[in-house]
């Protein structure tokens, strides 16, 4: 196949999808749109009810694979289910909500040149479906080369955003952790970072779109659930610094929903107990900011 793409590697696209034709055309025509032509779609529907396999379907491209589950699974173990599927020399991520820029992976596959590198990423834009407002996700810059230290302190990966060398996803011995439902991306990508260096483009490459599905507090209770077993699991591999920032962000995210949920005792408890510093300035606009206006807030200081 890559012959005919003047000896450009194979990117294998991996989306998961289940329910999920709202969005699935504007996903699809973003990959479609690639200036890169060397890649392959896998789809894998995970038993979706709704008509997201009528709408892929419809499309006529060779480089489109259709699978479907034998039973709706968790979301990780469908990606691990789609990635043996693939056939390509890269594989890279796209939910059928998301939006890729088009020339994402024309500027990604490049930085394999380096046989050093496992992972290209990007910063991206995330859409606010409900107020019609997109940002940047972050305004700093975004680390390369050995980063594992740089998630450790402030988790900025995007799976959405990277491209992973396969061979070197192929070595782990466990690939995504099929335990979790939300942040899976996140121990991946940090098992990946202590063996390969990673690269970054600042320039955004995608846009991750937020809606009532990906904002419910059970969602981000979830995420503290797992990250808190996450932590528990990995204490023995990880020095007092780290378990000390594993466990700040915990306690941020425990805070941010005891807020939202205007359950002030416990947020006076996580005060009075220093899990929560006030003299952090984003802590303290956290502690007095009105709920009404809390979700503007962290809108726009995500980073």
């Amino acid at each position: 196949m890559s012959s005919q793409f003047n000896n450009q590697p194979l990117v294998s696209i991996i989306m998961n999808c289940y329910n999920g034709e709202v969005y699935l055309h504007e996903s699809i025509k973003s990959i479609l749109s690639q200036t890169y032509k060397n890649w392959e779609l896998i789809f894998w529907d995970n038993k979706s009810e709704d008509k997201s396999a009528e709408i892929f379907k419809s499309y006529d491209d060779k480089r489109f694979q259709y699978f479907c589950a034998n039973e709706h699974t968790s979301l990780y173990k469908a990606r691990n289910l789609a990635i043996e599927k693939s056939k390509g020399d890269f594989i890279s991520f796209l939910d059928t909500d998301d939006l890729w820029d088009k020339d994402k992976l024309e500027l990604q596959i490049p930085y394999f040149n380096n046989s050093d590198v496992g992972v290209v990423f990007s910063n991206l834009w995330i859409l606010n479906k409900d107020i019609k407002k997109k940002k940047l996700y972050t305004n700093k810059k975004l680390p390369r080369g050995n980063i594992y230290n740089n998630l450790i302190k402030n988790y900025n990966v995007g799976i959405l955003t990277t491209v992973i060398r396969k061979n070197f996803y192929s070595k782990l011995k466990k690939k995504f952790d099929e335990r979790f439902s939300i942040i899976g991306d996140f121990d991946l990508f940090l098992r990946l970072s202590k063996l390969y260096d990673f690269e970054s483009i600042q320039k955004p490459l995608a846009c991750y779109r937020l809606h009532g599905g990906n904002l419910s507090i059970i969602g981000k209770e979830k995420e503290i659930e797992e990250l808190v077993i996450w932590l528990s699991e990995n204490k023995c591999n990880l020095n007092a610094s780290d378990i000390k920032n594993i466990q700040k962000n915990i306690n941020y995210k425990k805070f941010v929903n005891f807020k939202i949920e205007k359950n002030y005792k416990e947020c006076l408890k996580m005060v009075l107990s220093s899990k929560i510093n006030l003299f952090n300035i984003k802590h303290l606009i956290l502690f007095f900011t009105p709920v009404i206006l809390l979700k503007k807030f962290l809108w726009w200081h995500q980073d």
